[in-house]
C-alpha cells in the first residue's frame, strides 16, 4: 500500500502549514484566517517546493464551503437583526450597493465588462464573520449596543451574500459567454423567474417539511444518547441538504447548507454547533487553504495599482461609506467609527462569491487575484485601524470628562431623582438590566447612569429615573448624589472606565459598598486597587453556581447523608 497519495500529502503538508502560519499570525494579533492563506499559497502552483492537487484541493474546499454555509445557518439570529434593523438593513444594503459601485467603477478603469465588475463589487462589499467578531470580543463590545448593530449588518450582508449565490448561476446562463449575441432583457427575466421559482419550491419543501422532519430526527437520535452518532446526524443533514438542494432544485450546495443549519433552533443548535465544531473547523481551515493556492502573488508586484485600489475601496470607501449611513441615522460617532472599523475587511464569502464568478467565467482570474489581495492586506491591517480607533476614542473620552465637568449638568428628565439611600447602576445593557429588575423586585431604590440614547430612553421607559452621561464625568456622578448613595453596581464591560468611576464614588463616599464586572484577573485587581469593595468575574462565578448545583443535586445529597449516618 503507498504511503503517499495526493490527499493524504495535501492534509498532511496544508495543515501543518496552516497550523504553523495560523499561530503565528495569532501571535502577531492578526487573524489566522492570514497563517492559513499564506499556507495556501505557499503550497499552490505559484511558488517553488511542493505543489498540492489544485483540483482536490478545491473539491475539499467545496466540502469547506458547505460545512461553513451550515455554521452560518446555525448561529443566525432573526431576533439579533430585528432588534437593529432600523439601521442595520438600510444601512448593510446601501454599503453593499456603494462598494459594488466602486468595484464596479475599478474594473471598468481595467477594462472588463459590467458584469464583471459588478461581480468584483460583491465581492468586496461583504466583511468577514470571523474577524469582526474577534475584534468586537478582543474589546467587550458584542454586549453594546453598537456591537449588536454591527452583529445585525453582518446577518443583513451574509444573507445578501446567500441571494447572490442563488442567482449568479442564472446570470451567467441568461448571459452566456459573451460570444454570442446579446439576449434580451426577456430571456434574462425568464432565467432568473425559473431560479426564484425553483428556490421557492426549494425554501417552501424546507419550511413545510424539514422545520418538522430536521429538529425530530435529531431530538430522537439526541434521545438514544451515542455523541458520535448525533455529530454523524448532523454532518449528514448538512451535506445531504446540500447535496439535495443542487441536484433536485438546482440551488447552490450554499443554499442548502445555510438553510438546513437555520431550520435547527435553540438547545439543538447549540448542540449541533458544538458537535460538529471540530469537523467544521478542519474544513474551513482546508478552505482558506484551498483559497491560498488558487491566489497568485506575482499581481502585487506586476498590478500595483489595481491592488492598492482594492484595498482601498475596502478599507476606506465602504468603510467612509458605513459611517456617513450610521451618523445619517443619528447615532453618535464613536458608534459610526466602530462599524466603519469593522467592517474594513473582507473574508469568506469575499472568496466564494470569486471563485463563483471565475468557476462561470463571469469574473477574471485576475478578479480572484485582486480579491484574496484585498483580504490578505485588508485582515492584516485591521487590527491597526481598531488600534488607531481605541487610541483615539480614549483621547475623546478624557476630552468629553473634562468638557462635562466644566458644564452646568443637563436638565431632568423622567421620574425625580432620589438623593439618599438609594443604589447607583450604572450601565442599563443586559447585564444592567437584569441587576435593576432584580433590585426593584427587591424594593431597592434606584438611579441608572447610561450613555446611549437608546438604553436612556428604555430605562426612563420602565420606570427607573434615570441619568443620560458617562459616569466617568464628575458633573453626572454628581448628579446621582454619590454622598447619599449605600450602594454602586458597575455593570458596564469597560474596566478601565469602571475603575475610574469607582474612585470617583469612593471619594465622594467612602462608606458606600462598589462592586463592579470583571472578565479577568487583571481587571479584577485594578477595580479593587481603584476602590471597588468587590469584583464580580463571570467566569468563576459560574463554575461556583454549577459547583453548587451538582453538590446540591440527589447523588451528593444521598452520599452526605450516608456519610453523616456513619459517623
Amino acid at each position: 500500500m503507498p504511503h503517499q497519495t495526493p490527499l493524504i500529502s495535501l492534509l498532511a503538508v496544508g495543515l501543518v502549514l496552516a497550523f504553523v502560519l495560523g499561530a503565528a499570525a495569532n501571535r502577531l494579533r492578526l487573524s489566522p484566517i492570514v497563517g492559513y492563506l499564506i499556507a495556501g499559497i505557499i503550497v499552490g502552483p505559484y511558488t517553488p517546493g511542493f505543489v498540492g492537487d489544485v483540483e482536490l484541493a478545491g473539491e475539499l474546499s467545496e466540502i469547506g464551503v458547505i460545512l461553513l454555509m451550515f455554521g452560518v445557518g446555525l448561529h443566525f439570529s432573526l431576533e439579533d437583526l430585528m432588534d437593529v434593523r432600523a439601521i442595520a438593513i438600510p444601512g448593510a444594503v446601501v454599503q453593499i450597493s456603494l462598494a459594488t459601485v466602486l468595484g464596479w467603477g475599478l474594473a471598468w478603469l481595467m477594462g472588463w465588462n459590467n458584469l464583471q465588475g459588478i461581480v468584483l463589487g460583491l465581492a468586496l462589499s461583504t466583511a468577514s464573520t470571523v474577524v469582526l467578531l474577534r475584534a468586537m470580543e478582543a474589546r467587550r463590545l458584542l454586549d453594546t449596543r453598537r456591537g449588536r448593530i454591527a452583529v445585525g449588518w453582518l446577518i443583513v450582508e451574509d444573507l445578501v451574500c446567500v441571494i447572490v449565490l442563488v442567482l449568479l448561476p442564472a446570470v451567467a446562463a441568461a448571459l452566456g459567454d459573451g460570444s454570442g449575441p446579446h439576449p434580451t432583457v426577456g430571456e434574462v427575466a425568464v432565467s432568473l423567474l425559473v431560479t426564484l421559482l425553483k428556490v421557492a419550491a426549494f425554501v417552501a419543501l424546507m419550511m413545510l417539511v424539514g422545520k418538522r422532519a430536521i429538529p425530530w430526527m435529531l431530538e430522537n437520535i439526541a434521545g438514544m444518547g451515542s455523541r458520535e452518532l448525533f455529530t454523524l446526524s448532523v454532518l449528514a443533514i448538512a451535506l445531504g441538504v446540500a447535496f439535495g438542494s443542487a441536484h433536485l432544485f438546482g440551488v447552490s450546495f450554499a443554499l442548502g447548507a445555510f438553510f438546513a443549519g437555520m431550520l435547527l433552533s435553540g438547545d439543538l443548535s447549540h448542540k449541533a454547533a458544538s458537535d460538529s465544531l471540530p469537523l467544521r473547523d478542519a474544513f474551513a481551515v482546508l478552505f482558506f487553504v484551498s483559497v491560498g493556492m488558487l491566489f497568485d502573488p506575482h499581481i502585487l508586484v506586476e498590478q500595483p495599482l489595481p491592488v492598492l485600489a482594492t484595498f482601498l475601496i475596502i478599507t476606506v470607501g465602504k468603510s467612509a461609506g458605513a459611517f456617513l449611513i450610521v451618523r445619517l441615522f443619528g447615532h453618535p460617532t464613536s458608534t459610526a467609527l466602530t462599524i466603519s472599523a469593522s467592517l474594513a475587511q473582507i473574508g469568506e464569502f469575499a472568496f466564494i462569491i470569486a471563485g463563483l464568478g471565475v468557476a462561470l467565467e463571469i469574473l477574471p482570474v485576475a478578479g480572484r487575484d485582486l480579491v484574496l489581495a484585498g483580504a490578505l492586506l485588508s485582515i492584516c491591517a485591521n487590527p491597526l485601524i481598531f488600534g488607531l480607533l481605541d487610541i483615539r476614542e480614549r483621547r475623546l473620552a478624557r476630552e468629553e470628562a473634562e468638557r462635562v465637568a466644566a458644564m452646568p449638568p443637563p436638565p431632568r428628565e423622567g421620574p425625580e431623582l432620589p438623593v439618599e439611600g438609594h443604589a447607583i447602576l450604572v450601565g442599563f445593557g443586559r447585564v444592567g438590566g437584569e441587576i435593576a429588575h432584580l433590585l426593584r423586585a427587591r424594593g431597592v431604590p434606584l438611579l441608572v447612569i447610561e450613555d446611549d440614547a437608546d438604553l436612556v430612553k428604555k430605562a426612563r421607559g420602565e420606570g427607573y429615573p434615570t441619568i443620560r452621561g458617562n459616569a466617568a464625568a464628575p458633573g453626572v456622578l454628581d448628579e446621582a448624589s454619590p454622598a447619599g448613595a449605600l450602594l454602586a453596581i458597575l455593570a458596564i464591560p469597560r474596566a478601565l472606565e469602571a475603575g475610574e468611576v469607582a474612585e470617583r464614588l469612593r471619594t465622594a463616599n467612602a462608606g458606600m459598598t462598589i462592586l463592579a464586572r470583571a472578565h479577568g484577573d487583571k481587571e479584577v485587581r485594578h477595580l479593587l486597587a481603584h476602590g471597588a469593595d468587590g469584583a464580580v468575574l463571570a467566569e468563576k462565578e459560574l463554575a461556583h453556581s454549577m459547583a453548587e448545583m451538582a453538590l446540591a443535586s440527589a447523588p451528593f445529597r444521598q452520599r452526605r447523608g450516608a456519610a453523616a449516618s456513619n459517623e
